[in-house]
């Protein structure tokens, strides 16, 4: 056992935290077996004055009594609300499925467990619980909106629950209020100790059974002392392993004091112990009197947790043979510290477009080339409809959707871990196409000196895109996140081949961290097909080189489509090291997702034909109305003026362009008319570049011909000065 708990690292922590529970924490002791020997055992007592007060606390409130009953539990979309055994002991809610069929329930009526609800007789349970939650670190509120649903919160989880009457919630919370009152945190520390004991154990049958060998008593006592000495080596570690876990809790605890969580603080919850319900004060223990969780509950949070629930530190571990990947448990706690704390930043943005003012006209693209034939092709104005109410300016952005990724390669590198940093930056390579899927309409070719901005503090970033030249056609962005900055600038080459379009992207996309490591990669081919007939649909193909300036760089083989091919969007790949070898493989689909493993990807077409495969990135849900754009979640965001925005924004950002505007709002004669009048405008702008214009917020390299933001754009954001920027979208007069 000894082996066992020094060798196996972070399994044995989370095997130690979940016992940890379940031991209420107000006292520890450990009888750990001698190899080969169950009898002597190694003692840990605790303070013995603790442990008489906290006989006491729970006597005195009755918290020695279980409380356990059938609750329904909020899965997913696909399942729905589904029947679980909940059970509360010692400060602990646990949870299990319940088998099909009749039988006696899992508690009996003695005295020491009490049942609530109706339902509860003939309830068959999996011994085994699917999830667990210390009600130490947790908090809970009632819904506003049905007197029968309540929620849990607790640092890695949210459990949506629903009983089957008001009277049994009401029992439920009183009985959750109790539980945590006396097991509470606060007194906990200062009441539990590791007291120093001695160690007593007996080495008598080692000795007879050496004597029976014939062995010399120097070697006897040599043997004995190895064996006392390992045993007091593991002694240390387990005092060690824990005070890891107080302190883990500890750093939990202060999360709820300071709110850090969003929506809860434990401090709120004590002073709010019973407030308005049948027995008291317990309707509300959120410091927000808004309900904007009622809005989304059930809608769209989903929580699939059918899986086992792992304890504090597994939950952070990702595998066995991926421990050299685990982020520390400080670390853990930093990252979720600070997204709990952009929350608290977090804009309320919509969730859909805007519901069209006029019914829309199909168009077919055969006419408009029919009524084109013999006319100059670049006064040839395609009709809105084709068109989806976002600019090129936004679409670039939208390739930052997972940003977050970036956010997680900056903490790996700063762990020291290099070759997970750019697996997650090659992750982040590849997400930025599944937004591309069944988007049947191009975005708006912006104007010169057309811009955008977005300003995501829940997300850590802030990005600033222009178009800096029209001829040839080269928009250049900026982007700054949680430690990294991200900018490039791209042309698109296009070519056309009768039914489809082949698009060249020609440009460098770069990636720089705080602590120097860059990363630069180019864009791979798309093409959209079936433009005459058929169903239009693009792909990517080509391949992806992502170039780091010290130990790694990647290479990521976009698969070229073919008539036969029964395994689209085939993303396949590998980091290799300055010396050419090969560190790590990566395969996915650029539409769902990406994976890593040791093991060559090459030789299978998927990543569920790998053992041990791990997940790097998957595309987010649908969007619940993606109407006929098949926008995303996140693009639905990109063309919104929140509250106060459009006094803020220079006069040439894309979502003051008028014909896009109409677009979105379905006024599609009036975004024709616009779309019309600004593109005639758009041809004045060779004429405009040939006369020496600039763009304002972005120069241009001299020696390698890139454009970098020169900074600035912010600032004057601030001040509310846009003297310097043409109206782009207003009238002209043509000379």
């Amino acid at each position: 056992m000894t082996q066992s708990m020094s060798s196996r690292g972070g399994s044995g922590r989370g095997y130690g935290l979940h016992h940890h529970h379940h031991s209420a924490l107000c006292c520890l002791s450990a009888a750990p077996p001698l190899p080969g020997d169950a009898t002597p055992t190694l003692p840990l007592a605790p303070d013995p004055a603790a442990a008489a007060a906290a006989a006491a606390t729970s006597a005195a409130s009755g918290a020695a009594v279980a409380v356990e009953g059938v609750l329904h539990k909020w899965t997913n979309y696909g399942r729905g609300w589904r029947e679980r055994w909940f059970s509360l002991r010692d400060g602990v809610l646990s949870y299990s499925k319940i088998r099909a069929g009749a039988g006696a329930g899992s508690a009996e009526e003695d005295g020491e467990v009490r049942l609530i609800g109706s339902r509860v007789g003939g309830a068959r349970h999996t011994e085994k619980p699917t999830g667990v939650v210390s009600l130490k670190v947790s908090a809970f509120r009632e819904s506003k909106s049905d007197d029968r649903r309540f929620y849990i919160f607790s640092p890695t989880k949210t459990l949506h629950l629903k009983t089957d009457s008001k009277d049994d919630r009401v029992a439920w919370i009183e009985a959750l209020i109790l539980a945590r009152s006396v097991y509470s945190l606060g007194s906990l520390s200062g009441r539990v100790t590791f007291v120093q004991c001695d160690v007593s154990i007996s080495t008598a049958r080692l000795r007879d059974r050496m004597h029976q060998e014939g062995l010399n008593e120097n070697l006897i006592e040599d043997c004995e002392q190895i064996v006392l000495s390992e045993f007091s080596s593991y002694r240390k570690q387990l005092k060690r392993r824990y005070e890891d876990y107080l302190s883990l809790f500890g750093s939990c605890r202060h999360n709820f004091e300071e709110g850090k969580d969003g929506s809860i603080t434990q401090g709120e919850l004590t002073r709010n112990d019973f407030s308005s319900s049948r027995h008291g004060n317990f309707s509300e223990y959120s410091t927000t009197e808004s309900d904007e969780f009622e809005k989304n509950d059930g809608g769209e949070l989903t929580y699939e947790e059918e899986t086992p629930f792992f304890d504090s530190v597994d939950y952070f571990i990702e595998s066995d043979n991926r421990s050299s990947t685990m982020l520390s448990v400080q670390e853990v706690l930093d990252t979720q510290t600070q997204d709990s704390s952009d929350r608290l930043l977090q804009i309320r943005r919509r969730t859909r477009l805007p519901e069209p003012t006029e019914k829309e006209k199909g168009i077919s693209l055969w006419s408009i080339i029919k009524d084109s034939v013999g006319k100059d092709l670049t006064r040839v104005c395609l009709p809105v409809y084709f068109n989806e109410p976002l600019s090129s300016l936004q679409k670039c952005f939208e390739d930052l959707e997972y940003s977050y990724l970036l956010d997680q390669a900056y903490q790996y590198g700063k762990m020291g871990n290099s070759l997970m940093r750019i697996l997650k930056v090659a992750a982040f390579a590849v997400s930025g196409y599944a937004s591309s899927v069944a988007r049947p309409c191009k975005p708006f070719n912006p104007l010169l000196g057309e811009t955008y901005e977005a300003d995501y503090p829940d997300r850590g970033v802030r990005f600033f895109t222009e178009k800096v030249s029209h001829h040839p056609m080269l928009i250049a962005c900026h982007c700054e996140g949680k430690g990294w900055k991200f900018w490039g600038d791209s042309n698109l080459k296009s070519k056309f081949w009768g039914q489809s379009i082949q698009v060249e992207p020609v440009g460098i996309l770069t990636v720089e961290f705080d602590d120097g490591e860059i990363f630069q990669w180019n864009k791979v081919t798309t093409t959209i097909h079936n433009l005459i007939l058929g169903k239009l649909y693009c792909s990517h193909h080509g391949t992806m080189h992502i170039k780091g300036n010290r130990q790694y760089s990647c290479k990521l083989k976009f698969k070229e489509p073919s008539l036969l091919d029964r395994n689209p969007h085939l993303v396949q790949g590998f980091v290799e090291d300055n010396d050419g070898n090969k560190a790590s493989f990566l395969i996915g689909k650029w539409d769902e997702s990406m994976y890593y493993s040791n093991s060559d990807t090459f030789k299978v077409r998927s990543a569920d034909q790998l053992k041990g495969a791990s997940l790097l990135w998957e595309k987010n849900k649908p969007a619940p109305n993606p109407t006929r754009y098949n926008l995303s979640s996140f693009a639905i965001t990109l063309n919104e003026l929140t509250p106060g925005l459009q006094e803020k924004l220079p006069p040439t950002d894309s979502r003051l362009r008028p014909d896009q505007r109409h677009l979105e709002n379905g006024e599609y004669e009036k975004a024709n008319a616009e779309k019309l009048r600004l593109e005639r405008r758009q041809r004045m702008s060779m004429k405009l570049q040939d006369n020496g214009w600039k763009p304002q917020w972005f120069e241009q390299d001299m020696e390698n011909g890139t454009y970098r933001y020169k900074g600035g754009y912010w600032e004057t954001r601030e001040k509310g000065r846009w003297d310097g920027c043409l109206d782009i979208f207003g009238e002209f007069t043509e000379t």
